[in-house]
């Protein structure tokens, strides 16, 4: 199932670097791209995804999360 959410803040591709490294490490998160133009982090679910451990790892780089789909 794809899931995605919004990431507000990004305006390099540092910061692409930085959210996907970031999300790369939450479990069960697979087939990541994140978007400076969308402005959004789309993935895969490998098993499920808990979107708050997303939303933590994404304040926790400095980023605000949005909304999610």
């Amino acid at each position: 199932m794809a899931r995605s959410i919004e990431v507000k803040g990004m305006s390099c591709q540092h910061c692409v670097a930085s959210v996907t490294k970031a999300l790369s490490a939450v479990p069960g998160v697979k087939d990541l791209k994140v978007s400076l133009d969308d402005g959004r982090a789309t993935f895969e679910e490998a098993s499920p995804v808990d979107m708050d451990a997303v939303r933590k790892a994404i304040a926790a780089i400095g980023f605000e999360p949005g909304e999610t789909a």
